[in-house]
């Protein structure tokens, strides 16, 4: 029975040449035996043949189109899938929720809308601002009232706190004493290796971790960190297409 697709040009990055880019996936697009279902092509991933059975869950559909409404959000659909299936796996286990790098918060609203937390703890973290001395790159919606933003929306989830600083640092501001999930996204080796030292003891049996970057070419260094960090401790990553790794602990 055929399924769904779900083609873009959003976040399709990396392009020496655009047009012709466009042009010759129409040509591949046209010579499939199936273009009008099975097909995914958004965030530097073009896919034929799948099920894509996240376009057929509901409430994630839902809280997808409700919450994701910048470009690079509306180009993310499969990462926020797998962020889900993430959570899905980690209530299963203790331990609250953590996200180093929540931005602009849009990928844990989506999650806290499709899975039921319960009271469990759910910590963001970020800077919220950019300056030119940090070694990451900036997002279009880094600045002075980011912040703000960010914790009215989760302002109604008692549950939730969204914490600003630099990242272990902030810990001290709060943190799960036992961590079942945890979303790794600050686009930078050092934080993330810092992050994951600091909350390695918290880790309950079962853990899922994803490391938003760690697929990506662009952050070929962060990519090996997180390789030498995991094997010392005898964990493998698994490199999703999507440019994810995912780890359980």
């Amino acid at each position: 029975m055929p399924g769904k697709s779900y083609k873009t040009k959003y976040y399709h990055w990396h392009l020496a040449d655009p047009p012709r880019f466009w042009a010759g996936l129409r040509e591949v697009f046209a010579s499939l035996k199936t273009p009008e279902y099975g097909v995914f092509s958004g965030d530097a991933l073009v896919a034929w043949g799948r099920n894509l059975g996240f376009l057929d869950d509901k409430a994630f559909v839902a809280a997808w189109e409700t919450h994701a409404k910048a470009t690079h959000e509306r180009g993310i659909l499969w990462r926020t899938a797998l962020l889900v299936w993430g959570a899905r796996q980690a209530i299963r286990r203790d331990g609250g929720f953590v996200e180093c790098g929540c931005y602009a918060g849009t990928s844990m609203r989506i999650v806290l809308d499709v899975v039921d937390t319960g009271e469990r703890p759910v910590h963001l973290y970020d800077l919220f601002e950019h300056d030119p001395t940090m070694p990451h790159h900036a997002m279009p919606e880094h600045g002075p009232e980011l912040y703000r933003q960010v914790r009215a929306r989760f302002a109604d989830d008692r549950h939730v706190r969204v914490i600003r600083g630099r990242v272990p640092d902030s810990f001290s501001e709060g943190l799960p004493d036992k961590v079942a999930f945890a979303h790794i996204d600050m686009n930078h080796r050092d934080a993330e290796i810092a992050a994951l030292d600091a909350l390695e003891s918290r880790f309950t049996p079962g853990a899922v971790i994803i490391l938003d970057d760690h697929g990506q070419l662009y952050y070929r260094d962060q990519h090996l960190a997180h390789r030498e960090w995991f094997a010392k401790r005898g964990l493998p990553i698994l490199e999703s297409p999507t440019g994810q790794g995912i780890v359980i602990w």
